[in-house]
């Protein structure tokens, strides 16, 4: 559907906006009609996020001789972003003045869309948007999940999880799907991951479990159980399964491919992560190797830059994942300006370890100058630092993340479009499924 605003006099202002409702990775086509001649005019989307925090950007454009924008082709001269950029709405979106300090904008319920409210302005503005009258407004609602998904609770097996359906019967190809070091549960990509026909489990695992007075991570096991889960699933095709993990999901993705007996993956993705582990022992053992150097990285008011936590990468073989026993296609992801973790240094080593070893053509690097450590899915703001709290010790922190706001965004919506062509590559073509689902 396309969604056209107008006001009664037909010389009005108009905003076309198609599709009006879409995927969260799908682009949209934005028109501005029935201006005056050269007008400056400013575009301004804004988002009223699940933690209840507003979220804004824009565009400054001038009207053609015919009183038209579009988006798509005219460059914003000011604005939140510059130049040609369709979606520079979205990406380059960042809290409204006066608003909490650390917040990164994260969909909690999937089931329910991203509502941006976009309206065009009068003149060139950057602020005071409340207090003046739109043109015109229109709403598209953005989704995660597409219409059929279906989102299952799992605790089978001592795992917690959700895991994501595609419509139909299957047997559909799947992802675990593992976060970072924040903990949680994080749920909305893997069901935009289920949108585009993956079966897809995100897993909790960061969480620590107390037992008997005393706390610990979850073991190995805890992940061979949860890839059981999927094998087993009446709807996966169990020789098809692979792992995405982000930051430290990377860690724990390469080291179950490698050493785990029960963990077999068709091919793994790995974005913003490290091989550098100690790879004798537990996911408790690996946080206690990282945890003596976390708070020698600590500067004032709480904030803290981890790039170089594991930095050299070490030559010991015990402190990092011996990748040239990989037997799989792994796609790794890298920002170059990752502030958080040595992305690009760790790319490097597991290359060259891969070169020796005679594997290194399962290997392809994506590396992204200008991006940082939290490479999302595409039109996803972009986060320089936000408010983290270690999951062991509770304490509240503010990481620099890292990336410059135009080059992440590019590399986010570049980046994922190569994820699902390189899952489809090893995971897609290997089943007789070929149905997708899309709004």
């Amino acid at each position: 559907p396309t969604a056209v605003v107008r006001t009664t006099r037909a010389t009005s202002p108009m905003l076309l906006l198609h599709p009006s409702r879409g995927l969260i990775d799908e682009k949209f086509s934005l028109i501005v009609q029935n201006l005056s001649q050269i007008q400056d005019i400013t575009l301004h989307a804004l988002i009223h996020s699940d933690d209840g925090d507003y979220w804004e950007a824009f565009g400054h454009y001038v009207s053609d001789a015919t009183g038209f924008v579009n988006v798509a082709n005219d460059s914003s001269l000011g604005g939140t972003y510059d130049g040609v950029e369709p979606m520079g709405l979205l990406w380059s979106m960042r809290p409204v003045p006066g608003s909490r300090i650390g917040l990164r904008l994260r969909k909690k319920e999937v089931h329910t869309p991203m509502v941006v409210h976009i309206s065009v302005y009068r003149g060139h503005m950057s602020q005071g948007f409340r207090e003046q009258v739109a043109l015109a407004s229109v709403v598209t609602e953005r989704w995660y999940m597409a219409p059929g998904v279906r989102r299952v609770d799992i605790t089978e097996g001592g795992i917690t999880g959700t895991l994501f359906l595609p419509p139909g019967p299957g047997p559909f190809p799947a992802l675990l799907d593992l976060w970072g070091g924040g903990g949680g549960l994080v749920e909305y990509r893997s069901a935009l991951l289920s949108s585009h026909g993956f079966v897809s489990l995100a897993l909790e695992y960061m969480t620590p479990r107390t037992s008997g007075g005393s706390t610990s991570h979850v073991g190995n096991e805890y992940f061979e159980a949860a890839f059981t889960v999927l094998k087993q699933h009446p709807q996966v095709c169990g020789d098809s399964i692979a792992i995405l993990g982000l930051s430290f999901g990377t860690s724990v993705a390469l080291g179950m491919a490698v050493y785990s007996t029960v963990i077999q993956p068709r091919c793994l993705v790995c974005v913003s992560g490290s091989h550098v582990q100690p790879v004798k022992g537990s996911l408790s053992d690996v946080f206690g190797e990282i945890n003596k150097y976390v708070y020698y990285h600590m500067f004032k008011d709480n904030r803290v830059i981890w790039r170089d936590l594991l930095l050299p990468i070490p030559t010991d073989p015990t402190k990092k994942v011996d990748v040239g026993q990989l037997k799989c296609p792994v796609l790794m992801i890298v920002g170059e300006d990752d502030q958080n973790w040595p992305a690009t240094e760790s790319a490097e080593d597991m290359k060259q370890m891969m070169e020796k070893a005679g594997n290194s053509h399962l290997l392809t690097t994506l590396s992204y100058p200008g991006a940082g450590h939290l490479i999302e899915p595409p039109y996803s703001p972009h986060i320089r630092a936000s408010n983290f709290m270690v999951a062991e010790t509770k304490q509240k922190l503010v990481v620099l993340w890292g990336g410059e706001t135009a080059p992440h965004g590019h590399a986010q919506e570049d980046s994922w479009k190569k994820i699902l062509s390189f899952l489809e590559e090893h995971l897609y073509r290997s089943t007789d499924v070929t149905s997708q689902s899309n709004l």
